[in-house]
């Protein structure tokens, strides 16, 4: 156990330089005071790793010193090649980059491990896209990558639901869910700046401008992207039906609709009914989208309210009847 401690610290220092003691105890799950200890011991090795002062210091390595990639177990072998995205890495003009850095690294692993690398890349295969779509495809991708790596603002005229605007924004980060990309910015509006989330496809027009700008170093992406996420979902189905639900299509639910609705109608359930149906909230967007919604589950769904959503569902189910009458 010591020993993964030490190399992942090694490896830590060696790919983020300057780090505390405390960021490693929080990485490794441990004590500050066993931190201390693993770096001695570092030391004692033969490691060149020392400490700077101060409320800025922390460890680091000496300049220079690197260490061949030699301690990956088996596992972490199998599952190194698993991480590459050949496909966006493409798309962001990345694709002959990432083949030679893994090229270097196989080049790096003993024989033993390059034949596990080997093996996972061919027998796994992640393909990013959901079923029944395409990925987007934007061909401003990859100039949108290379202002995000520069710091580069950039200005674009975007398609939205309700029109079109034109903003210059501060490209922080790019993110791909379920094969459609979506630019994280930061733009100043009326003196105060935001952060908004834009679909990369629905940039009509792009201009990548020479002005460079100064990253908040406290924006982190991955913590940005899930609450943005969730605040999306509970944004846009803002709406309550009532419905009475047969729980045997929870499942169901959960596929056509996602976790979130699924998990609301779950945790507002009631007692069943003697008919085994419950009572619950199902999260809505609009009459229009639930009516198309809800009929993909047929009998198992009777809405109770509101009103204008179970006279719109019972008009979709006689105009339906009607037609295979």
């Amino acid at each position: 156990m010591r020993a993964s401690r030490l190399l992942t610290i090694l490896m830590t220092l060696q790919t983020r330089g300057l780090v505390t003691a405390t960021e490693l105890a929080e990485q490794l799950e441990v004590s500050v005071r066993t931190v201390y200890r693993d770096v001695e011991a570092l030391g004692a090795a033969g490691v060149p790793v020392y400490a700077e002062r101060g409320s800025a210091g922390g460890y680091r390595l000496l300049e220079g010193f690197r260490t061949r990639i030699n301690g990956l177990t088996h596992d972490e072998a199998d599952a190194l090649f698993l991480a590459g995205l050949p496909g966006p890495a493409a798309e962001l003009g990345l694709g002959a980059v990432v083949a030679s850095a893994q090229l270097k690294l196989q080049a790096g692993l003993p024989a033993e491990l390059r034949g596990r690398v080997n093996r996972a890349q061919l027998r796994f295969h992640l393909d990013t896209p959901g079923w029944y779509r395409e990925a987007d495809r934007s061909p401003d991708l990859a100039r949108i990558a290379a202002a995000v790596w520069t710091d580069r603002r950039i200005r674009v005229h975007y398609r939205r639901w309700r029109g079109e605007v034109t903003r210059e924004l501060e490209p922080y980060g790019l993110v791909l869910k379920a094969g459609a990309w979506y630019l994280v910015a930061r733009t100043v509006q009326a003196g105060e700046h935001r952060d908004r989330t834009y679909r990369v496809v629905r940039i009509e027009e792009l201009e990548v401008l020479d002005e460079v700008f100064e990253r908040d170093p406290d924006f982190d992406l991955p913590t940005y992207w899930q609450d943005w996420s969730r605040d999306f979902v509970e944004q846009l189905r803002a709406i309550r039906a009532d419905v009475l639900i047969n729980p045997d299509v929870y499942a169901w639910v959960r596929d056509l609709f996602g976790a979130y609705v699924a998990d609301t109608v779950e945790a507002s359930a009631g007692k069943p009914l003697p008919d085994g149906r419950v009572r619950a909230d199902l999260p809505i967007e609009s009459i229009e989208v639930a009516v198309a919604e809800l009929l993909q589950l047929g009998p198992n769904v009777e809405v109770l309210g509101p009103p204008e959503l179970r006279a719109a569902l019972a008009d979709a189910a006689r105009a339906t009847a009607a037609r295979y009458a």
